[in-house]
């Protein structure tokens, strides 16, 4: 049997990779973003906060004696990179990418409830405490993105009807 700690270290590099995988997504999507300004400065503001989550958690890590680990880091800039290659061919780039904003934030919020959860069990206070902070900026997110969908989805529609307007991004 595991070793609670090992498991929750394992899970707290999981929740790293995650969030390299993130920023590489809202790094894509922002520097590609033309035409829909709010969304560009929600994913910029998200991003300056997906980098601080990175570093709570490389925190987290490290106090519980272990380190990143690069081939997970590095297997979620590749998904991430995948996912933004896939998305430039759309001609529904812009709203594509909310949706999947969308679920990759209720991922993220998955994962740090379980984490919360896992360091209560564990016994580890200062890890329940950054994911407690981390959390809110998750489901903050979330939130935004599933708000301004419909007026996105319909910006993009008018903007994608009207001649010579680019609309995809």
């Amino acid at each position: 049997m595991a070793d609670l700690r090992e498991n929750l270290l394992d899970w707290l590099r999981d929740a790293h990779a995650m969030e390299q995988q993130a920023e590489q997504m809202l790094r894509a999507q922002a520097s590609r973003i033309e035409h829909y300004p709010v969304v560009k400065q929600r994913i910029e503001q998200h991003l300056e906060e997906t980098l601080g989550q990175q570093a709570l958690l490389k925190g987290c890590i490290e106090r519980l004696g272990g380190s990143t680990s690069a081939m997970k880091d590095m297997m979620g800039k590749m998904m991430a990179f995948g996912q933004a290659a896939g998305g430039m061919a759309n001609s529904d780039e812009i709203v594509k990418g909310a949706i999947s904003s969308y679920v990759f934030e209720n991922l993220e919020i998955a994962t740090y409830t379980a984490l919360i959860a896992a360091a209560e069990t564990v016994g580890d206070a200062e890890t329940k405490r950054v994911c407690e902070q981390i959390l809110p900026q998750e489901q903050a997110m979330a939130a935004w993105v599933l708000e301004h969908l419909p007026q996105l989805t319909e910006e993009f529609l008018v903007r994608d009807a009207t001649p010579d307007l680019e609309a995809k991004r």
